[in-house]
């Protein structure tokens, strides 16, 4: 047995993880966080190697994410508006050529967080003793008793009163046995709750100059064409460091790096000229190779489908198990204001 004190253990030290064990902190409770990899963050990452900081995971706020804000204001993180623009870069279809449209008027914002959205992750970490996270830990099942969880791992066996899992919930289904079996109802709306970020593929390259203003050209790109579909100016709020960040295509996921790369490249010509290429840095990072977010899905499943659905407010195995995470949160499922107000509402009924 690896341990025998701790109330809680929480599966996974992404934002609700770390979120959870932050707001139960004042609780006087013996918590544990239990995460597979070998860094805290989950879904968010942000990569620097020594350039400008690129998100390759969750990056935007609304002013609408209001715990999200609260939870900021906290931790004493500042934001800065996302750089959009007047205009943008579309190429309609394959047949068309790209223009410069004009953005909508009084668009709503969004913001970014200064220095990155790993300094939300740090700053919550930093709250928790570096004990209680334990990494590389994988879970491997749920045995349910009277009185206890028993939680079988990779590195051993845990004893708790309470589990909270904060995987998103296919993963949990497809991934971790649990005994008793769980409702019959649950494992078919959690067969069929799209993974946020699940299929996603991130890009971002780092530049010594923002061009793209100095040719007073758009930074923002929609292409139906691609690879790419989406890109955005990704400087620093100091704006001393330059970057375009945006999405690729999910089709493009099997090929290589290398190739991926090139079809970047060429189509970013067509709008930049040859000045793409002094990148100084380049990073991508595609989610369906991450196993510990992203596990296949048998059909075809709607972006953020089941997010938020009622089932997951009920606990399970004696009110002992908790099925959190962003796709599951009341309100914004599917977005990092999801997973702080779902670790609040968790948090709000563990004792």
């Amino acid at each position: 047995m690896k341990d025998t004190t701790k109330d809680i253990l929480i599966i996974g030290a992404g934002l609700t993880g770390l979120a959870l064990a932050y707001y139960l902190k004042e609780k006087g409770l013996e918590i544990s966080i239990l995460e597979g990899r070998n860094r805290t963050g989950g879904r968010i990452l942000t990569v620097s190697n020594n350039e400008t900081p690129l998100e390759m995971g969750a990056t935007w706020i609304s002013p609408q994410h209001s715990q999200l804000l609260a939870l900021l204001k906290e931790l004493k993180l500042d934001i800065f508006e996302q750089k959009l623009g007047e205009t943008a870069i579309y190429e309609p279809t394959t047949n068309s050529p790209h223009q410069l449209v004009p953005l909508p008027q009084n668009q709503e914002p969004s913001y970014r967080i200064k220095g990155g959205s790993n300094l939300l992750i740090n700053s919550l970490a930093q709250q928790i003793k570096t004990t209680d996270v334990i990494m590389g830990c994988v879970v491997k099942s749920i045995e349910g008793s009277k009185d206890f969880l028993l939680v079988n791992t990779n590195q051993g066996v845990f004893k708790t009163k309470h589990v909270v899992s904060t995987l998103p919930p296919f993963l949990f289904l497809n991934t971790i046995k649990v005994s008793p079996s769980l409702p019959e109802e649950l494992h078919e709306i959690a067969q069929n709750t799209h993974t946020w970020m699940g299929e996603s593929i991130k890009i971002g390259l780092s530049y010594s100059d923002a061009f793209w203003d100095e040719m007073k050209l758009s930074s923002t790109i929609f292409s139906n064409q691609g690879p790419v579909t989406e890109m955005y100016d990704h400087s620093n709020f100091e704006q001393d460091r330059f970057a375009l960040k945006g999405f690729l295509n999910n089709a493009y996921y099997s090929i290589s790096k290398e190739e991926r790369l090139e079809l970047i490249m060429r189509q970013l010509e067509k709008y930049y000229g040859q000045r793409v290429r002094n990148y100084l840095n380049y990073e991508e990072l595609i989610w369906q190779h991450e196993t510990l977010t992203y596990t296949p899905y048998e059909g075809h499943l709607f972006p953020h489908q089941n997010n938020g659905h009622q089932l997951y407010r009920n606990s399970f195995l004696k009110e002992r198990l908790f099925i959190g995470g962003t796709e599951t949160a009341s309100a914004f499922p599917g977005y990092m204001e999801g997973a702080v107000r779902n670790a609040k509402e968790i948090a709000s009924k563990l004792q």
